[in-house]
């Protein structure tokens, strides 16, 4: 029964909700009838019609017509307050139903298309109910002849300043799941501070405001773009609803009535969609970082498979040939140093496995390296020999420079996976040229300073100055099927080992990167140590 009372209370909670924002806003009314410069009210009625669909319409007829009881004393008698109430009931809730349509889900403020259909629903509506409200006050004499428009403009720009102002944090409110992620985009001290800092030039302009001079009103866009910014649209909806509490606040608390309130809304309204945008737009860019960091994990993924599959080879197939060996000599009813002998290989060989399995998983987990002394020609000879057999059968040529002594302090599967990438582009690249004329060159050389460049050159046809701008941004390729990641992934690399990764502009193609040599071989011949 629990949940049952729990639906029931929202309806007399949303009547008192809704009544005291009446209340709290009722300011300056025309004729003392329902037309205010600012509106929340309606806002908090969309969201329980969003919610309750078509039920919501009987409590919120329940709330305008106590809100014209209670809060203004039903000044134009109770038929017409009744029809106009019901009028009222009826436009909102074609705003309500027509927003229903548009937004399936809950995430009604995610981007700003949704933001822009939203507001664009929210103005239409809003006039379309303005005109029928103001339509039935006017003909009944309620409102006198030649202030229609002034009446309709006032009664129509508060309830869309309301709406558009209150609605998107009324929205996150009423949800849990919102409310969570409101809870912990704010919930820090840099939100008291933006607040605070709110608080104090709306205090300091606001002398202005009462004078009907909004020049210095630009300053309270500093705490909305701080807000929106640092903690996305959560943030902004926070700050804007407190700078609109405070103007209200402070235009009630002064009695500043004669002031020009259609600039003042006009102005709190642009605000808004401004907080609102710039928030949106901070959690799209957040959302698409995500994105790529996920996807850039996956194509290390697949890189550093085929870097595992390789390490692993060679232990595996030890590990297979020891086993065979064992099995044999047990056949033979071995139990000897021999026996003894394959069992010890197979462990350390297992070691071996385990060892590049680890390394694996802490690159994945925080990035690590594993630094090692590696001999440039020890590491150039390694990766040749993987490339060989399918560089055969292309036809194409590897060219090793002649080795040099330099070592350099790396992970060496890390620096494996950065050249496998650069040959497989230069293998790409050659394959459109003839036979014969298909040729790649590897080659390590010292520069001053103590550093290693590694370059690789192809006979392709090269790379272009635009493509060469772009080439190392994420999502970009030259090949059809390509992700764009395995050059980002290499540069990221490169640059964690202290070096720097480029292509060259020319007639062929040219990727070199440089590392700083090791400790050992960083001195110039005849140069301490």
């Amino acid at each position: 029964m629990r949940p049952s009372l729990s639906r029931h209370l929202q309806y007399p909670a949303f009547v008192g909700l809704y009544l005291l924002f009446d209340w709290a806003t009722y300011i300056d009314p025309m004729y003392g009838l329902n037309i205010t410069p600012w509106n929340p009210d309606p806002a908090l009625g969309l969201v329980f019609w969003l919610i309750h669909g078509r039920k919501a319409a009987l409590p919120w007829f329940v709330a305008l017509l106590g809100a014209e009881v209670l809060v203004r004393g039903m000044p134009a008698g109770l038929p017409l307050t009744l029809l106009c109430s019901a009028w009222l009931v009826l436009g909102y809730g074609i705003i309500g139903e027509a927003l229903r349509r548009r937004f399936s889900s809950s995430n009604m403020f995610d981007n700003r298309r949704r933001l822009l259909t939203w507001a664009g629903i929210v103005m239409a509506g809003t006039l379309f109910n303005a005109v029928g409200y103001m339509s039935l006050l006017s003909l009944t004499g309620r409102i006198p002849a030649g202030e229609w428009a002034t009446a309709l403009l006032r009664f129509g720009v508060g309830d869309t300043v309301g709406m558009l102002v209150s609605m998107p944090l009324i929205w996150v409110l009423v949800s849990e799941r919102g409310r969570e992620r409101l809870r912990s985009a704010i919930w820090r001290w840099e939100t008291l501070a933006y607040l605070a800092l709110g608080g104090f030039v709306l205090w300091s302009v606001f002398g202005s405001i009462l004078r009907c001079e909004y020049k210095h009103f630009y300053f309270l866009f500093l705490p909305v773009i701080w807000a929106a910014s640092r903690q996305g649209l959560y943030g902004a909806v926070l700050a804007v609803f407190a700078l609109q509490l405070c103007i209200i606040t402070l235009v009630k608390w002064s009695h500043a009535v004669h002031i020009q309130f259609y600039e003042l809304q006009l102005l709190d309204a642009m605000l808004a969609l401004v907080g609102f945008f710039i928030g949106i737009v901070v959690d799209e860019v957040r959302q698409v970082s995500h994105e790529l960091k996920h996807t850039m994990r996956l194509a290390a993924a697949g890189e550093m498979a085929a870097a595992l599959a390789h390490e692993l080879n060679q232990p595996l197939t030890a590990l297979s040939t020891y086993g065979k060996a064992c099995e044999y000599l047990l056949e033979r009813g071995e139990s000897g140093p021999l026996l003894q002998n394959a069992i010890g290989h197979m462990i350390v060989e297992s070691g071996r496995a385990a060892e590049v399995v680890r390394r694996l998983r802490d690159f994945f987990r925080t990035g690590a390296m594993q630094l090692e002394v590696v001999e440039a020609s020890a590491l150039i000879a390694g990766i040749a020999r993987q490339f060989t057999p399918q560089f055969h059968e292309h036809g194409i040529e590897l060219v090793l420079a002649p080795p040099q002594p330099l070592a350099i302090n790396a992970d060496r599967l890390q620096l494996e996976l950065v050249l496998r990438n650069l040959l497989a582009n230069a293998q790409d690249a050659v394959l459109g040229q003839p036979r014969g004329r298909r040729r790649i060159t590897l080659r390590a050389e010292r520069l001053d300073g103590g550093r290693l460049r590694l370059s690789v050159e192809d006979s392709g046809p090269g790379i272009s100055s635009s493509l060469a701008a772009r080439l190392f941004e994420p999502f970009v390729s030259s090949k059809a099927s390509g992700l764009g990641l395995g050059l980002v992934l290499s540069r990221s690399i490169v640059e964690a080992h202290g070096g720097q990764l480029w292509a060259e502009v020319g007639s062929h193609g040219i990727f070199r990167f440089i590392l700083p040599l090791a400790r050992a071989t960083a001195a110039s011949p005849g140069e301490p140590q």
